[in-house]
């Protein structure tokens, strides 16, 4: 075709950086950082703050299902649904939790000293 021509190709500036991917923009990696962070809560707050949330998330359908029926434009029935399955999906989570705890409690009143 051409011989000898080389097209110019300014890969690195095609190049579409995210958080994974810091190098060089002084943004703190997303990559390699820890999950867990030193400081954690003890298992008593732990299991108070999801049981708050559970009874928040469990009162929010209704509330949406009223204002939708209320006529409020900013509620939809996809909105209401949206949160019915939230709180379907938090009972059936904290259900598991709470069969968890007993359990492993039940094996630690077994155990032989």
């Amino acid at each position: 075709m051409f011989k000898g021509f080389y097209p110019r190709y300014e890969l690195e500036a095609r190049i579409q950086h995210t958080k994974l991917d810091s190098w060089g923009y002084n943004m703190p990696s997303a990559r390699m950082n820890r999950v867990e962070e030193i400081g954690t809560a003890d298992f008593s707050s732990v299991m108070s703050g999801l049981v708050e949330n559970l009874n928040t998330t469990m009162e929010a359908p209704d509330n949406l299902l009223k204002d939708a029926m209320m006529g409020n434009q900013n509620v939809d029935i996809h909105d209401v649904m949206t949160a019915m399955s939230k709180a379907e999906l938090a009972v059936n989570i904290t259900t598991t939790v709470t069969g968890k705890v007993i359990q492993a409690y039940d094996k630690i009143m077994q155990l032989q000293i």
